[in-house]
């Protein structure tokens, strides 16, 4: 226990969500600030709800954050396998050693039978607390049970006495084990429960500090006890950090995300459920499971519907930010300060700072603010401070993910863009004003605000105007191209905006691009009239 062993153990119920990234980060930074271990196991014992792309997904977010880790899944160690699904015979052998030593035993309870038991509690206004049975059933009791058909479990037998956590943060937080009652530690299906596998993981690996969110704090006294009881030694530091909230108030919760997207589909008028539900390739069932708020698809297919719909949702995981065009160094750093101040009052800090920084004595017990403002003015400085080859690199993975036309740029056209929308707040911004230079003119999308406040209100008698100074230009410079406008502008009495914007809606679709002065030369003079006549014959 000298050593300091952290571990970050996500289940893979659904992508990596900003709070979860936040206590991998905490441990990741107290590992390599005291020169230890940082340990990822995929707590993936929950078969009904594991996804599919859930685990792979974070594992590429934790690479993407910078948070590698000294023993895991893909990479191995001496503690392995790092797959709770793989370390069943771990459990097993645990869980028959205590009941062996009478310190846990068989349930055969149904499911309609523990919902009396809730019912009649809440009816007595009780907290539930499972009755041990005076004795323990045995072999030939289990084998009668599943003779009938019922389920069988292992319960822990909790210790009656008052429980005290010594919580490096939070000081001595005390519990009556008696009215926290025996809990299942092996479920009918074979699978361990969560409380039950953590602990043996965690002794089994060595983890001599568990950092974790407020919300374990409730898990904490049994799972100390089944340590005692299994006579793992000395116990691991407890660190319960505060909770970040969102700016609505309430809890930063990852199922904002498809809770968004019910509420749209359920506002929209007419929305046809079916072609919803094909475009995330989930069936009638499922979606009816959603809509009712009783499931949860996974989040691709939550994506998939959201963009079919042309709806915006929040961003919540980590893979949410990166396709928004924020750039790891803020992540970091942003999480970093939720919950945890340096005590310096510096904000902006590389990640080689925030290692040298880090103390757990300097955690908050207080709730922290996601504050998206906040996080954005990281990014702007984050994007300004970063090198420059290093966010052409981000720019790069962000084009790739989001299938961007921008992506067939080569280097050299890419550092440019990104140097002339130097000041943009996220990645994705410098694709949004890019992009128009990497699609087909005949493609181009226009937006249809832009289009009525722009062309339609006499814009087009001032883009015929462009149209004629600029087939007369013999060659192109954001020079020429400026004094051409303002000329045009002067003549006509209006501001120059009267005269570019056209332009741009013309060139660009919309009111949003690079400087038009630039737009026009790196589009050159051919596609820039060829667009000004395909614009004029449509709207006109």
């Amino acid at each position: 226990m000298d050593m300091v062993i952290t571990r970050f153990a996500p289940s893979p119920t659904g992508y990596l969500h900003v709070g979860g990234a936040r206590t991998a980060l905490f441990n990741w930074l107290w590992a390599r600030e005291n020169g230890g271990k940082f340990i990822l196991r995929i707590e993936d014992t929950d078969l009904r709800r594991n996804t599919p792309t859930a685990m792979q997904q974070v594992i590429n977010d934790l690479r993407w954050l910078g948070l590698e880790w000294d023993e895991g899944p893909d990479i191995g160690g001496p503690n392995g396998p790092y797959l709770q699904s793989q370390r069943l015979d771990l459990y097993t052998m645990y869980a028959k050693r205590l009941i062996e030593q009478g310190k846990a035993y068989y349930c055969f309870d149904t499911s309609a039978e523990l919902e009396a038991m809730r019912e009649k509690a809440s009816a007595e206004k009780n907290n539930i607390v499972y009755q041990r049975p005076a004795r323990f059933p045995d072999e030939s009791d289990v084998k009668k049970a599943r003779a009938e058909g019922k389920p069988v479990t292992v319960r822990f037998a909790m210790p009656a006495e008052e429980i005290v956590i010594n919580d490096c943060l939070r000081g001595e937080v005390r519990f009556n084990g008696a009215e926290l009652g025996d809990w299942i530690i092996i479920k009918s299906d074979g699978f361990p429960t969560y409380n039950f596998a953590v602990v043996v993981d965690d002794a089994l690996m060595k983890v001599s500090w568990v950092i974790r969110g407020q919300e374990h704090l409730m898990n904490t006294p049994g799972q100390q006890e089944l340590w005692k009881t299994l006579g793992f030694g000395e116990l691991p530091k407890y660190v319960h950090m505060s909770v970040t909230i969102s700016e609505g108030g309430g809890k930063l919760s990852k199922r904002e995300r498809p809770a968004s997207l019910r509420k749209a589909i359920k506002k929209t008028e007419g929305a046809d459920v079916e072609k919803i539900a094909a475009a995330g390739s989930i069936g009638a069932e499922e979606m009816k499971g959603f809509l009712d708020g009783k499931t949860m698809p996974d989040m691709p297919a939550v994506d998939a519907m959201a963009k079919y719909l042309g709806v915006e949702l929040p961003e919540i995981n980590v893979v949410d930010f990166f396709r928004s065009g924020y750039i790891p160094e803020t992540m970091v750093n942003f999480l970093a300060l939720l919950g945890w101040n340096p005590g310096t009052g510096q904000e902006i800090m590389t990640r080689e700072q925030l290692v040298a920084g880090f103390d757990i004595s300097r955690l908050t017990k207080s709730n922290s603010l996601f504050d998206r403002q906040k996080l954005l003015s990281f990014n702007m400085e984050h994007l300004r401070l970063t090198p420059k080859e290093k966010v052409a690199g981000y720019f790069k993975d962000f084009l790739k993910e989001e299938q961007s036309p921008v992506a067939k740029a080569d280097d050299a056209r890419l550092e440019k863009l990104l140097a002339i929308c130097d000041g943009a707040r996220t990645l994705a911004e410098v694709e949004q004003k890019s992009r128009f230079l990497f699609v087909e003119d005949e493609k181009i999308e226009y937006d249809e605000k832009a289009v009525r406040k722009v062309l339609s209100a006499g814009g087009g008698e001032f883009l015929k105007i462009i149209r004629d100074k600029l087939s007369a230009m013999d060659s192109l410079s954001e020079q020429a191209v400026e004094q051409m406008l303002r000329a045009i502008a002067e003549e006509k009495g209006v501001g120059l905006g009267k005269i570019a914007q056209p332009l741009r809606v013309a060139l660009c679709g919309s009111t949003v691009s690079l400087s038009m002065f630039e737009s026009v030369v790196m589009l050159g003079k051919d596609r820039t009239l060829t667009r000004i006549d395909i614009a004029l014959k449509k709207f006109g």
